[in-house]
């Protein structure tokens, strides 16, 4: 029909049409080339702990951090990333959620490795002008439903507790859109708080982009900072942004039995499923690597437990029916690091399918956290002799939560047998952030954590500020034990800050960065000459002809379109 009528109109005016549209679009090109909005040719990836999630970066859960509230006491904020290595000026499509896939955060509050509370998000994809239009945007975006942006997404969230009864908080609620640059989009904390949606039974929540706030210098990878510490300093994903989904909720919305005082010990992880997709089934190569882990555990096997948590289970953790047309987990975080550095190689696909409940009976697993591999390295480059095995204080802060009862770590802090309305015969070990909610925040935050004294940081939970590698890395060399920091070590990674310092509010998340990664540097987050729009600044570093490019592209470019918007509609 719409063909049909258009093929009525005179050409001369179909072409005239199309022409002012063209240029409009050439001279946004053109314009984008000279700002540094064009699209960029991009080697970043994922943060990359496994190898399938390394090939699928929408499904790549990177962080989770759990806290209490700085500002809201009274509650708790959870954060989960995927998408990581987002190079700002990525366009023409830059970072959506996958619409095909579910993201997820699970809380246990028993301990028994099951979610008792779980948070869906689903998202949807909206496009104004997809036959005429390759931009996100067609001009300055001001509003989350400004006509100018070209491609939105909203999304559903609804709760699932522990029986699978499912309860919708939001239906297409907006999600706060990849920042394009600061042409595009001169105030994008407007459009980021636009985002922030109230939730019906209190509290909020944010899906959208930020800065990054995970740092380290990964160099960590070569021979532990090139053999002599001298590869550090440099935070690698300084720069770089990420997908955020952010809740903050009331404690007793989380708490065993709704009772945050007696019970404030939750378990807190990510997910990420997709329809379809198994990662550790039949025929695949993750099967056979599976099936090797299997052959080599003295245990139940890998295979066994990794395939039976790959079948698809719903946002509850109830089995789904629906077969190869269900949803199966493909991703999935809990604690900092673990993945990458203590799980195996070849079993870390069937790690990110496995429920936590299952992480103890998958012997190569385990062995990696009593036996871990770090240390061994260490000992080997820098000559720091390796802590005694098995190492229970690990299986302490990764598996079971610390308490008194739970192994050498002679502290209360975080396991869930401290709540008091626990089954203490159901809970089992499993890999979970923990945090106690009752652990008020630190007035004066310490980047340590714990082995800082600072009892409301890692591995309590996980704060934005937190520096988990340098904390895992005393933990791997026997800090925990000793509570003490090993002096060799001390220093760490010389990377002891975010990139962009975390808000005092929710999100608390940083603001997307505008620059190209290459522009970027410590002075200047917004980038080089131009705060990232090039090097045609002009006077007070105002970038004159790009914005002129820009401003006379898109007058074009939008003229053009609105004039075959105009037609059509007359011929309707």
């Amino acid at each position: 029909m719409q063909f049909s009528r258009l093929s009525r109109r005179k050409p001369a005016s179909r072409r005239a049409e199309r022409t002012l549209a063209t240029l409009g679009t050439l001279s946004l090109v053109a314009a984008a080339a000279v700002t540094g909005l064009a699209p960029a040719t991009s080697t970043a990836s994922s943060h990359r702990e496994a190898p399938m999630t390394a090939g699928d970066p929408k499904a790549d859960n990177t962080d989770v951090y759990a806290f209490t509230s700085p500002d809201k006491p009274d509650t708790v904020t959870l954060i989960a990333n995927w998408i990581p290595f987002q190079e700002p000026n990525g366009g023409p499509n830059f970072y959506p959620f996958a619409n095909d896939a579910r993201y997820n955060i699970k809380i246990d509050a028993d301990g028994n490795g099951k979610p008792d509370t779980t948070y869906t998000w689903e998202f949807t994809d909206h496009i104004r002008d997809s036959e005429d239009q390759f931009l996100y945007n067609t001009g300055v975006v001001k509003t989350l439903d400004d006509p100018t942006l070209n491609f939105r997404q909203t999304y559903d969230l609804t709760v699932t507790d522990s029986a699978g009864n499912r309860k919708t908080l939001l239906n297409d609620a907006p999600a706060a859109p990849s920042n394009v640059g600061k042409a595009s989009m001169p105030d994008y904390a407007s459009l980021r708080k636009q985002a922030v949606k109230t939730l019906p039974d209190g509290g909020q929540t944010l899906a959208g982009q930020a800065s990054d706030p995970f740092f380290l210098d990964l160099r960590i990878f070569d021979l532990l900072y090139g053999g002599n510490l001298s590869e550090t300093g440099h935070n690698t994903l300084a720069g770089y942004n990420v997908n955020t989904i952010a809740i903050q909720v009331p404690k007793k919305a989380v708490a065993l039995k709704g009772d945050a005082t007696r019970n404030p010990v939750i378990g807190v992880w990510s997910t990420t499923d997709r329809k379809g997709t198994d990662v550790t089934g039949k025929g695949s190569e993750n099967a056979t690597v599976a099936g090797s882990a299997a052959d080599t555990a003295a245990d139940v096997p890998a295979r066994d437990a990794a395939t039976a948590d790959g079948k698809a289970q719903d946002a509850g953790g109830t089995p789904d029916k629906g077969g190869e047309g269900g949803w199966r987990q493909v991703s999935r975080l809990g604690n900092p690091l673990v993945n990458e550095v203590v799980v195996p190689l070849k079993y870390k696909d069937a790690f990110n399918a496995l429920s936590p409940e299952k992480d103890a009976t998958v012997t190569p697993v385990v062995n990696a956290v009593k036996n871990p591999i770090v240390p061994k390295l260490v000992q080997s480059i820098y000559g720091v002799p390796a802590p005694a095995t098995p190492r229970n204080d690990l299986v302490e802060i990764f598996l079971t939560g610390i308490c008194k009862a739970c192994g050498p770590i002679k502290a209360d802090l975080n396991a869930q047998q401290l709540n008091k309305d626990a089954d203490r015969a159901a809970i089992v070990p499993a890999e979970e952030l923990r945090l106690n909610m009752s652990v008020p925040p630190a007035a004066k935050p310490n980047r340590l954590g714990v082995l800082g004294k600072d009892l409301a940081g890692f591995p309590n939970g996980r704060r934005l500020n937190d520096d988990v590698v340098d904390i895992e890395l005393q933990a791997l060399e026997g800090a925990a034990q000793t509570g003490k920091i090993v002096p060799a070590l001390a220093a760490g990674d010389a990377v002891d800050t975010p990139y962009r310092e975390p808000g005092h509010t929710f999100p608390y998340v940083a603001l997307p960065n505008t620059a190209a990664v290459n522009q970027a540097d410590a002075l200047h987050p917004g980038g080089g000459v131009g705060a990232g729009l090039g090097g045609t600044s002009f006077g007070g570093g105002f970038p004159v002809v790009p914005v002129t490019a820009v401003g006379g592209g898109a007058l074009l470019a939008c003229a053009g379109v609105m004039a075959l918007r105009r037609r059509r509609a007359g011929q309707a």
